[in-house]
């Protein structure tokens, strides 16, 4: 798992996560330094799933970012870049949360594996609230029987979605009348890729019915049956 960066407690959120895969048969090993994390990937005799909760990208958007450049400005190598696409598209597992589709950004390529951009001319969120969420697929692995919910998060609007994702979820701020696609899934190459565009901390991480999703997608994304569904939350 890659974890880190500004504006979110990630270190509270990817140790619950971790937690949480655990108890599927996961053992997680989560990196702050993205470039480690990709090279792991290659050094390890089996990584089932690359996670990535975290928020770090170039930072020349903006000039509210330039105290925070020195520390957290970040931009993946030619080498990284390789790693990382060649992971996913021979077969590899993806789950990217919430500012994933922010990351990586001086490298288009990103764009498609994650199946979403955050666009800086369009995107944009509305202060965390109350979040109302319904499922879209419901005879699909990673959503069926999923309830409608409710969680503290962000939603984003106007990301730039590849054509080939198909939904799960959409969400809506509490009182907002339209619904943005917050959850899909995936090809790249040979790999299965999961989007989650919620996840903005701890507190929606670790709602209950949030969670059951990201434990169905690392299955799905692992190709471990989805048996005992829910058990991770008995």
């Amino acid at each position: 798992m890659i974890s880190g960066g500004i504006y979110h407690e990630f270190e509270a959120s990817s140790a619950l996560l971790a937690r949480e895969f655990g108890k599927l048969g996961f053992e997680t090993a989560v990196f702050d330094e993205p470039e480690a994390a990709i090279a792991a990937l290659a050094e390890s005799p089996r990584c089932d799933l690359l996670t990535i909760n975290a928020l770090r990208f170039t930072m020349r958007q903006h000039e509210k970012y330039a105290p925070l450049r020195e520390q957290w400005a970040f931009d993946l190598s030619a080498s990284g870049r390789a790693a990382l696409a060649g992971y996913v598209s021979s077969g590899g597992a993806l789950l990217g949360l919430h500012t994933a589709s922010i990351c990586f950004d001086g490298w288009a390529e990103w764009a498609k594996i994650l199946g979403a951009s955050w666009t800086w001319s369009r995107s944009y969120h509305a202060p965390a609230g109350e979040v109302e969420v319904e499922c879209l697929e419901s005879v699909d692995p990673i959503t069926s029987g999923i309830p409608h919910f409710r969680v503290f998060d962000e939603v984003y609007r106007n990301l730039e979605i590849s054509s080939d994702c198909r939904p799960l979820l959409h969400a809506r701020m509490r009182g907002e009348p339209e619904y943005q696609p917050i959850l899909w899934s995936h090809r790249y190459g040979a790999g299965r890729v999961v989007y989650d565009a919620l996840g903005h901390g701890p507190e929606s991480i670790g709602d209950e019915t949030h969670l059951e999703i990201l434990c169905r997608a690392a299955r799905w994304l692992t190709g471990v049956p989805q048996v005992n569904i829910g058990a991770a939350h008995a």
